[in-house]
């Protein structure tokens, strides 16, 4: 272990911190509206920033360039697609959440539906964020770092089991720290300083990468060799063996990247938040052009640590950390750990507020205590986020052995994914559909996705179609019996959308020219590498 290396990765990792706290220190952290939506004055670059990192974890660094490690190029698809469903926020869904005035997404539910709906969104999210997100975000990101900065020769710990459950817990309590004590501005400040190293140290890995592939020879030379060596690793349509095969693109792959862009709560809480409509706009669709690179250094690495370390019996999820540790100087394997960190922190910490907001402003403000000061739901926020910490801490390390990260998250993602996006999405673009098909919809649904994947004999069902085919027929399925219901029994009164006057509500002019750009470059980038 290069003492240059830890120095670089404390000085980097402290700066951050630094500067979170001089730029944050004066903000409202007393009041729901200043710790779950930073006092609705988010401008476009924080948008963009905290919207990339919260997504930038090690989940993603990690995981897709181990499916890339795996697959190849293919598996691009959830960055590319990803510009879609972007679009659909900035130009569909942000107007009218934006205009209910909402901190959370299972409020809009309440505001279509009823209380009822708004509760069982509010136990999905709690469930998937406390037993699949953020174990996952601890987990892949003590997995990382462990490859990086070879901290079994740091630390003189020998036992795998031991120091993965430390570095879990490590970064788990910092991270709840941020999320706890700090508020969403702080999320979206410390995320957006983080973005810019991550961006920075995503293309330098590529870099020496590449100089590693060519033996110095330069950067274009290694890409030539790359193209020579492995060009069915270079092809953006995916076959039917692999994890994104072409065709799903246009179902399952589809659909969970416009639940994960327009529903999820820990992604677009930070929309929420938009000092206006246009601000909130522009900041979406620069998230969008960002994700347009996002196969540069989060798929393309995984290709390079192929053509690297194929032949040494290197791990699909450990081959980034891999090529981290191999190629950059010391200086540089520091700092950009250091990001690392910065980036699991991002994604932790925005889960963990997005779940204290759920808990607090759908149960305890709702439920538990109806005439709660600002300060007594606060507390209870905090005194949840804590147990809901602990009990992510102890899940991560429990994971250890699956067999694809990346695949493992967006298996379990759709249970509860594809359900809440049908339910939003017919609630937003009908006016007569009950209350009562909502919650079968987002109960059903959930058992539907579930008994396919885990419970005989339905999981047959996910082998004779691919399981992304499977969850968009469900999809499907859930938006239909809605629709029936809303036929057979609709509500007594029309629903009227109206604006609650929370923010201004002009659109940026640019919004359908930008989104048109962004759509078309998508499929350039498709076309170029078809194959």
């Amino acid at each position: 272990m290069h003492a240059l290396t830890l120095a670089s990765f404390l000085f980097f990792t402290g700066l951050v911190a630094f500067l979170t706290w001089r730029i944050t220190r004066r903000d409202d952290h007393a009041s729901t509206s200043g710790l779950f939506l930073a006092g609705r004055s988010l401008t476009f670059p924080l948008i963009a920033g905290s919207l990339l990192m919260t997504n930038l974890s090690t989940e993603q660094m990690v995981g897709l360039n181990g499916a890339a490690f795996a697959d190849g190029l293919s598996v691009m698809a959830w960055e590319v697609v990803a510009v879609i469903a972007l679009v659909l926020l900035a130009l569909f869904f942000l107007p009218r959440f934006l205009r209910s005035g909402i901190a959370t997404v299972p409020q809009l539910l309440e505001i279509r539906f009823d209380k009822g709906t708004q509760r069982i969104a509010n136990v999905i999210f709690l469930l998937a964020y406390g037993v699949i997100l953020l174990p996952i975000i601890l987990y892949s990101g003590a997995m990382g770092l462990q490859g990086m900065l070879d901290l079994h020769g740091l630390t003189g710990i020998q036992s795998d089991t031991v120091l993965l459950w430390l570095t879990v817990w490590l970064v788990g309590l910092i991270g709840a720290v941020y999320a706890l004590f700090g508020g969403l501005r702080t999320v979206a400040v410390s995320d957006t300083l983080n973005g810019i190293g991550l961006l920075v140290g995503g293309f330098v890995i590529v870099y020496f990468g590449l100089q590693a592939v060519s033996d110095g020879n330069g950067v274009l030379a290694g890409w030539e060799i790359l193209k020579d060596s492995q060009p069915e690793r270079l092809n953006s349509m995916g076959r039917e063996d692999q994890q994104v095969p072409f065709a799903t693109l246009f179902t399952g792959v589809l659909l969970i990247n416009v639940f994960y862009w327009t529903t999820n709560q820990q992604i677009i809480q930070r929309t929420f938040a938009a000092k206006n409509l246009a601000e909130g706009q522009k900041g979406v669709l620069l998230t969008g052009l960002f994700k347009l690179l996002g196969p540069l250094y989060l798929v393309l690495p995984g290709i390079i640590a192929y053509q690297l370390y194929a032949d040494q019996g290197v791990e699909a999820d450990e081959a980034y950390g891999h090529l981290v540790f191999n190629v950059l100087p010391p200086y540089l394997t520091g700092f950009f750990a250091a990001v690392m960190v910065g980036a699991i922190l991002s994604s932790f910490n925005s889960a963990l507020n997005s779940t204290t907001t759920l808990f607090s402003l759908g149960f305890y403000k709702g439920v538990l205590n109806k005439d709660a000061s600002e300060a007594q739901v606060v507390r209870a926020s905090k005194i949840f986020g804590w147990i809901m910490a602990l009990i992510a801490m102890t899940i991560a390390p429990l994971l250890a052995g699956q067999e694809s990260l990346f695949g493992y998250l967006q298996k379990m993602n759709a249970i509860y994914f594809i359900p809440l996006l049908a339910v939003v999405l017919v609630g937003l673009l009908t006016k007569r559909v009950p209350a009562m098909a909502a919650k079968i919809a987002l109960v059903g649904g959930c058992l539907l996705i579930f008994a396919g994947y885990f419970i005989p004999p339905f999981d047959r069902l996910p082998q004779v179609m691919h399981e992304f085919h499977f969850v968009a027929s469900v999809f499907a399925l859930l938006v239909v019996a809605m629709l029936v219901i809303g036929k057979l029994r609709p509500r007594a009164e029309a629903w009227v959308h109206e604006d609650s006057g929370a923010i201004d509500l002009t659109p940026w002019k640019g919004a359908v020219p930008a989104g048109i750009v962004l759509v078309i470059l998508v499929i350039a980038i498709y076309a170029a590498f078809a194959g």
